[in-house]
């Protein structure tokens, strides 16, 4: 093996984006925003700054980012009952429609990726990458920890 995992599994991921952005060109939505309203799907109600930490960008970007699609009336801010200052964010009805949709475009993308693999290897990938994300969350965790 003459590459690392690190580096196939980064240069996997830039591909995968940019055969995604190709794929979603005309819906104006771009691999990072579908991962960011993805994770607001599972975190409804969560405020930008433990929002920007999970996706792991700045938060200005992530400000600019929800900008962007409360522009497109795709996701909403709320205040935040406990903080005045804060914010909540909130997927609207559209966002659920495109998300519908945008699964389909990554379905499709994934089988593309994984085109030439058995059913039990696409399985086996998705568990050995699974226990690589798993393993350098619990580092990430123990180094916060210190």
């Amino acid at each position: 093996m003459n590459e690392t995992i690190g580096f196939l599994l980064n240069d996997s991921a830039r591909l995968y984006r940019r055969a995604f952005n190709a794929r979603t060109k005309g819906s104006g939505i771009t691999a990072l925003q579908w991962r960011l309203i993805s994770y607001l799907k599972r975190h409804e109600g969560i405020r930008q700054g433990p929002l920007a930490e999970l996706i792991e960008v700045e938060p200005i970007t992530l400000s600019r980012m929800i900008d962007r699609l409360v522009e497109a009336r795709l996701v909403e801010r709320r205040a935040d009952p406990t903080d005045r200052r804060a914010w909540r964010l909130y997927l609207t009805t559209r966002a659920g429609d495109l998300l519908h949709s945008m699964r389909h475009t990554a379905e499709v993308l994934n089988d593309e990726a994984t085109e030439g693999l058995t059913p039990a290897e696409r399985e086996q990938l998705a568990l050995l990458v699974e226990r690589v994300r798993a393993n350098l969350s619990r580092r990430e965790c123990l180094k916060e920890a210190l």
